[in-house]
C-alpha cells in the first residue's frame, strides 16, 4: 500500500506504522515502529497533522494467533486508532478499514449472493468472525459520532497473489487443499494488487463496500485442480479433528473460519465499489490463473532472493542529511 501511494504525486506525505519493519523498499514513506496503544496513535494524529487513515493490520488468518492476542490486535487496536482520529481538534477527514467478508460466515442457509447491506443468516462460529464484526460495529458507532468523516469499510474475499500468505494459498502452494466430502462450494478471490488498488478508491459511504473480484463465483474443487496434485478430502463430520495431525505437521492451514468456507461457499456482490468508480484488474478466475502462473514460476526458479532488509539508519540519512545532493542518491 505504501509504495502504491508513493507513486501518487498528490500524496503529500505518508507515513507507516507497525510492529515489524517494512519488507519492502520504501522511498518517501516514513516507518515508526509501534504498536497500537492509544497515547502513541494519538500523538503521531496531532504532530503529522495527517488527512486520510488507512486502517490495515487488522487480522483475518487465525493460524497461529492466539484469541487474546486476536481481540487486543483487532478489537483494542481499532478502538485506539479510531479514538486518536476522532479526537477533538483532529486533522482526520478520511478513515479506510480494511476488513473482511469472513463478516458474513458461511451456512447452509446463506443467500446465493451477499450483498453490502445483508446481515449474516448463521451464528458466530468462531473467534475471528467474532473480533471483525465486532470493529465493524466500533466503526458504524465511530461514523455515527463524526458525520463530517468519510468513513468507508471495504470487506475483501479470499486473496490470492505472488507475495500474501493465506491459509489457502499456503494450501495450494503445497498442492494440498482441504475438501470436505459430499461439498463443491462456490467461492470467489480477489488479486492482492486489486487489494491495493481498491483500498485507495474507496467509497464516499456510510455502509460497507465488497472488494472482491467480478464474475460468477468458481468451483473451489474444479476451479483449482490444475494447482495441486493430491486433494484432500476430509469428512463431513468433524472434519477438523481428522485434519489435526496434518495441522501440526504444518503440512496445511486449516482454521476453524476456513471449514464453513470450503463447506458451503461464499458469495459477495462488488457493485457498490464498481460505482464509486473501481475498475478490478482480475476476474475471480484470473485472480486463479495469475496465482497459479507465479505459484509456477517460483517452483521452476527456486526460493526467492534474500529479503530485504529495512535499515533504518541508514533511511534516516538518505533522506535528512544535509550530506545528500537530493535527487542523485537514488
Amino acid at each position: 500500500m505504501a509504495q502504491a501511494l508513493e507513486g501518487e504525486p498528490d500524496v503529500e506525505m505518508i507515513l507507516g506504522l507497525g510492529t515489524n519493519e517494512p519488507r519492502v523498499p520504501l522511498e518517501r514513506t516514513e516507518f515508526v515502529r509501534s504498536d497500537q496503544k492509544y497515547s502513541i496513535l494519538n500523538r503521531i494524529v496531532r504532530a503529522t497533522q495527517v488527512d486520510t487513515i488507512v486502517h490495515t493490520f487488522l487480522e483475518t488468518n487465525s493460524v497461529n494467533v492466539p484469541s487474546r492476542v486476536l481481540h487486543e490486535i483487532n478489537v483494542i487496536g481499532t478502538l485506539n486508532l479510531l479514538a486518536a482520529a476522532g479526537t477533538s481538534g483532529s486533522s482526520v477527514r478520511q478513515v479506510v478499514v480494511k476488513s473482511s467478508t469472513h463478516v458474513y460466515g458461511a451456512a447452509k442457509t446463506d443467500p446465493a449472493w451477499f450483498d453490502e447491506e445483508m446481515e449474516r443468516t448463521g451464528p458466530i462460529t468462531t473467534r475471528l468472525e467474532r473480533s471483525l464484526i465486532e470493529v465493524e460495529a466500533l466503526v458504524r458507532d465511530f461514523a455515527e459520532d463524526n458525520p463530517h468523516l468519510i468513513v468507508s469499510v471495504l470487506r475483501f474475499a479470499n486473496v490470492l497473489g505472488t507475495d500474501i500468505i493465506t491459509p489457502i494459498s499456503h494450501n495450494l502452494r503445497r498442492r494440498l487443499l482441504p475438501t470436505i466430502a459430499g461439498f463443491d462450494p462456490l467461492v470467489q478471490f480477489v488479486e492482492e494488487d486489486d487489494v491495493v488498488r481498491s483500498s485507495s478508491t474507496s467509497p464516499d459511504a456510510r455502509s460497507p463496500a465488497s472488494s472482491t473480484s467480478p464474475g460468477r463465483q468458481a468451483p473451489l474443487e474444479r476451479g483449482g485442480l490444475h494447482l495441486w496434485r493430491v486433494p484432500l478430502f476430509l469428512p463431513p463430520v468433524k472434519a477438523r479433528a481428522f485434519s489435526a495431525p496434518l495441522r501440526r505437521l504444518r503440512a496445511i492451514q486449516f482454521p476453524p473460519e476456513m471449514e464453513g468456507l470450503i463447506r458451503f461457499g461464499r458469495g459477495v456482490d462488488t457493485s457498490k465499489l464498481i460505482e464509486a468508480g473501481f475498475d478490478f484488474r482480475y476476474t475471480s478466475a484470473g485472480a486463479v490463473q495469475s496465482f497459479a502462473q507465479a505459484n509456477n514460476l517460483r517452483r521452476s526458479t527456486g526460493p526467492d532472493g534474500p529479503a530485504y532488509r529495512y535499515e533504518q539508519d541508514v533511511e534516516q540519512f538518505f533522506r535528512h542529511s544535509p550530506a545528500v545532493v537530493k535527487g542523485i542518491e537514488g
